[in-house]
């Protein structure tokens, strides 16, 4: 089945909006995503940048679901309770006091809320991604 048959009513694939309300499907590799600019206390090394794109949000503002890039850089992150597969590129994630994560296309990683994180990121990383607040 092709995607345009598969389209559900409401927003198409392609752009779901943020708070769709209606079940969607959308080409994570392929959907348009927004700047969303570092905090320049956050960069190690580098110019990376970072664009995203909010699939859906839950009303009370708790649950979110997106798609997230970043190119190639060293930056520091505190987490939120997450887990998301890696679409395409690479990254080595340190988390400070714990294991450090070799990831890329294909790979599903959780993080714990309050980690403390350094992203090398190797090649341009794209993921989709559920927060829990």
């Amino acid at each position: 089945m092709d995607q345009a048959s598969a389209a559900p009513a409401g927003p198409a694939p392609s752009d779901p909006g943020p708070l769709a309300s209606a079940s969607f499907a959308v080409r994570v590799c392929d959907a348009e995503l927004e700047p969303e600019p570092l905090d320049p206390e956050q960069i190690v090394s580098g110019a990376p940048e970072v664009t995203g794109k909010v699939l859906w949000e839950s009303a009370d503002g708790k649950q979110i679901r997106g798609i997230w890039q970043i190119t190639p850089g060293v930056v520091t992150d505190t987490e939120a309770d997450e887990l998301f597969v890696v679409v395409s590129g690479r990254a080595t994630v340190e988390v400070e006091g714990g294991d450090t994560l070799e990831i890329g296309p294909g790979d599903a990683c959780v993080l714990r809320e309050g980690d403390r994180t350094t992203w090398t990121v190797h090649e341009t990383l794209r993921k989709a991604y559920h927060i829990s607040l």
